[in-house]
């Protein structure tokens, strides 16, 4: 009989009861507004960034709407604006490219390599063409820190990390979002922490800290920031900063607070996940896996694995064969944009030359959700699916050859 997997990949864990209970308070009391608080009440969204600052060792920090929200604040906290050209991935999402162009900066595609991360050659022989890279963890994968840091200090480079994929990863025992000047993470509910939509921001950059509070709306209140510079940092730039409104209000930071507690549990559960698959998918014929670098401390809550140099036509139909049997996998070689999956030439706002060395590594380029509903025995189950769907066409490709 046929295996079938009939779980679901895009169904979270439940919010934990301390959450719940958290948000429901707030509801009841409802000052949600972050700065709507009582005589003596911190408030949830201050005491979320304190706790944030802490859990990633940085100086400052500030919770937002969104992910792209905190990259686009990022980047006017920078100066960035209309017409500058901004270095970023040619394999990310698209609200990274979206960030740049909401400014009406112009996106800059670095290539990809096998490996899923920026390409570091083209990356330094293009250093001198921006000031500032917004460099994509896309998926989980951090580059080189080192080497990448190097480049971009030599060629005065200003590093924006997007850690959307990578909350509670590291290189080298450093936090993922610690090697820029500014890290960016979302709380979107396929991220690492769940409140629907969310996103925070880290720096020990007093002026750039300053200016991202008044750029999210600060309305004078920045006093009732904890993780935030002292009152006097705000003095001459709250005369001449935007408010480009975009806080995290109550209820979401009422719900992330008790997920960040545990959040170093749920990242050893993604990443035995990932083993699993990564273990029962190794040596198929066809299929290349993405070997993780010992300096890397993966957050495993995705997978992806190449199918590199195969026909359009059998990378389908081995995303249709799995479909059938209940494994949902994304793929980034497809003509038309689904879902998550867009790639740069989708994004016709910010147009590019072609680049066929990222074009071989996403036309063969499959991805899946990890979810922690998934146990271990369902992520074994997964594999053998698709060991068998990819290992079967792998094969008939190898004896054609």
């Amino acid at each position: 009989m046929t295996e079938r997997f009939t779980g679901s990949f895009t169904q979270q864990e439940p919010i934990p009861e301390e959450g719940i209970a958290a948000a429901v308070e707030a509801m009841r009391h409802g000052r949600l507004h972050r700065y709507n608080l009582a005589p003596g009440e911190a408030g949830e969204v201050a005491l979320l960034e304190e706790d944030f600052a802490a859990f990633t060792g940085a100086r400052y920090c500030l919770a937002v709407a969104s992910g792209g929200y905190a990259m686009a604040t990022a980047l006017r906290a920078l100066g960035v604006g209309p017409g500058e050209p901004v270095l970023t991935n040619a394999f990310t999402l698209a609200p990274v490219p979206g960030a740049i162009a909401s400014l009406g900066a112009r996106p800059v595609y670095v290539g990809v390599t096998e490996e899923l991360t920026i390409d570091l050659d083209e990356l330094e022989a293009r250093a001198g063409e921006a000031r500032v890279l917004l460099l994509s963890h896309m998926r989980g994968h951090i580059a080189d820190m080192d080497r990448l840091t190097a480049i971009c200090d030599a060629a005065g480079l200003t590093v924006i990390e997007d850690c959307a994929h990578t909350m509670g990863a590291a290189w080298r025992g450093v936090p993922s979002g610690r090697h820029g000047a500014i890290g960016c993470y979302s709380t979107q509910t396929y991220k690492h922490m769940n409140s629907g939509e969310g996103g925070l921001i880290v720096t020990d950059d007093e002026e750039l800290a300053a200016r991202m509070v008044l750029l999210s709306g600060s309305y004078m209140l920045y006093d009732r920031h904890r993780a935030a510079p002292p009152p006097e940092a705000f003095e001459r730039l709250k005369w001449e900063t935007p408010n480009v409104s975009g806080r995290m209000d109550t209820l979401r930071a009422a719900i992330l607070r008790p997920q960040l507690r545990v959040l170093p549990e749920k990242c050893a559960a993604w990443t035995a996940r990932y083993r699993v698959l990564e273990a029962g998918l190794r040596g198929i014929p066809g299929l290349t896996l993405i070997e993780r670098p010992e300096e890397e401390r993966f957050v495993g809550s995705s997978f992806q694995f190449l199918l590199l140099d195969w026909p359009a036509e059998a990378v389908a139909e081995v995303v249709a064969a799995c479909a059938a049997r209940g494994v949902e996998l994304k793929w980034f070689g497809a003509e038309e944009p689904v879902g998550f999956t867009s790639r740069y030439e989708s994004w016709r706002y910010a147009p590019a030359p072609p680049m066929p060395a990222t074009d071989r590594v996403l036309a063969g380029l499959l991805d899946m959700r990890l979810p922690l509903t998934f146990s271990l025995a369902d992520c074994a189950q997964i594999a053998r699916i698709v060991s068998e769907e990819v290992g079967a066409r792998g094969a008939r490709r190898t004896a054609a050859e």
